[in-house]
C-alpha cells in the first residue's frame, strides 16, 4: 500500500507529501519501520529500502512493515542535506505540528510512522566529501538493541548516544529499538553499501521472526567504544595513504600534505590504533579539517563526539 502524507505547501503553492509504503502481513508481528534520506543527499538508504521492498511478500510476512525511502523530500529535490531554510531535519525531532517546516515534518513522521512501530532501522550515508565503511551507530549497552546490532551483522558497531533532536533520540524515547546505518558517501549509489545494508535489513527481519528468508551467514560485528578524528595540521593538497577499514598503528604515516608544487610535505600519524571506518574524500584541505575517523576495539566512550552521531 502506497501513501503520500502532505507536509508543507511550497513557493509554487502545490502540495509536499511525504512517500510512505506500508506492507502488511497476514499473520501478526512486530512493526518495524525503514526510514532514509533524512540528509536529501545521502541516497544508498533510498535504494536499499526499495531492495527490500522488492525481497518482501505480504503472504509470508509476520507483522508490517513500513518504509519511508525519502524522509525530506525537499533535500532530495535539491541534492541538499538540509531543509531549503538550512534547517538539519535530523535536529528538529520530535517536531512540533505548527513550528518550522522541518518541525512540522518531524512531527509528521514521529505521529504517523514511529508511533506504530517498536523497531526503526535508519539509513544514512557519510557527509560532507568523506565515505564511511558500512556500520551500526546504536546503543550497544540496551540488551535488545545489541541483539539486533548483531542480527544486522555489519562489519563495524560504533556505540554512540544519540544527539539532542536526532530521530534515534525521539524514537527511543517512544520506547524505539533503534539502529542506525551509516555507509558510502553522498550523492552516489555505492554498491557494496547498499548491499550490506539490504542483507543486514533482512537479517534483523529474521531475527524479529518476521520472514524466513535464506541470508548470508554474517561475521560477528566489531564493537567499538572509542574514536577519533585525526586532523590536517596544515592546508594544502592531501594525499592519502590508507583506505576504509585499513588497519593502523599508533604514529604510522596516514596522510601527506604538501602546496600545489608538492614541496616540503608534511606526514600526518594515526594518533591511535585501529581501524579506517572513515576518511576524506577530497584532496584539498585546510588546517582542522578530518582526514580519518579511527576506530578501537575497546575503551571509554570517544573523547571527541563522532562527528556524525545522530
Amino acid at each position: 500500500m502506497r501513501i503520500d502524507l502532505p507536509f508543507a505547501k511550497v513557493a509554487t503553492g502545490s502540495a509536499e507529501s511525504l512517500p510512505v509504503a506500508v506492507i502488511n502481513g497476514r499473520t501478526p508481528g512486530p512493526r518495524i519501520w525503514l526510514s532514509a534520506a533524512i540528509h536529501g543527499d545521502e541516497l544508498n538508504g533510498i535504494d536499499i529500502v526499495r531492495r527490500v521492498l522488492r525481497r518482501l511478500d505480504a503472504k509470508s510476512l509476520r507483522g508490517a512493515v513500513i518504509a519511508v525511502p525519502i524522509v525530506n523530500p525537499l533535500g532530495f529535490i535539491i541534492e541538499s542535506r538540509y531543509l531549503p531554510d538550512r534547517r538539519d531535519l535530523n535536529r528538529s525531532f520530535p517536531g512540533s505540528r505548527r513550528g518550522s517546516t522541518a518541525a512540522r515534518l518531524a512531527h509528521l513522521f514521529m505521529d504517523e510512522v514511529v508511533s506504530q512501530c517498536s523497531v526503526g532501522i535508519d539509513l544514512h550515508t557519510a557527509t560532507n566529501h568523506r565515505t564511511n565503511i558500512p556500520q551500526i551507530r546504536a546503543d550497544i549497552d540496551d540488551a535488545e538493541t545489541l541483539r539486533l546490532v548483531k542480527a544486522f551483522g555489519a562489519p563495524y558497531t560504533i556505540h554512540a548516544t544519540a544527539r539532542k533532536g536526532s530521530l534515534r533520540r525521539a524514537a527511543t524515547k517512544l520506547g524505539a529499538t533503534v539502529l542506525l546505518y551509516e555507509a558510502g558517501q553522498p550523492h552516489r549509489f555505492d554498491d557494496d553499501a547498499i548491499e550490506t545494508g539490504v542483507t543486514g535489513v533482512l537479517r534483523c527481519l529474521r531475527s524479529l521472526r518476521m520472514i524466513d528468508a535464506r541470508l548470508p551467514r554474517s561475521k560477528p560485528t566489531r564493537l567499538i567504544r572509542r574514536t577519533r578524528w585525526v586532523r590536517a595540521r596544515r592546508g594544502g593538497l592531501a594525499e592519502m595513504m590508507v583506505k576504509l577499514g585499513d588497519h593502523v598503528e599508533t604514529g604510522q604515516p596516514i596522510a601527506a600534505i604538501s602546496d600545489a608544487f608538492g614541496t616540503r610535505p608534511t606526514q600526518v600519524k594515526a594518533t591511535d590504533t585501529g581501524w579506517i571506518i572513515a576518511r576524506t574524500l577530497r584532496p584539498l584541505v585546510n588546517s582542522g579539517d578530518a582526514l580519518v575517523h579511527i576506530a578501537t576495539s575497546e575503551g571509554p566512550d570517544s573523547d571527541e563526539p563522532a562527528e556524525r552521531q545522530r
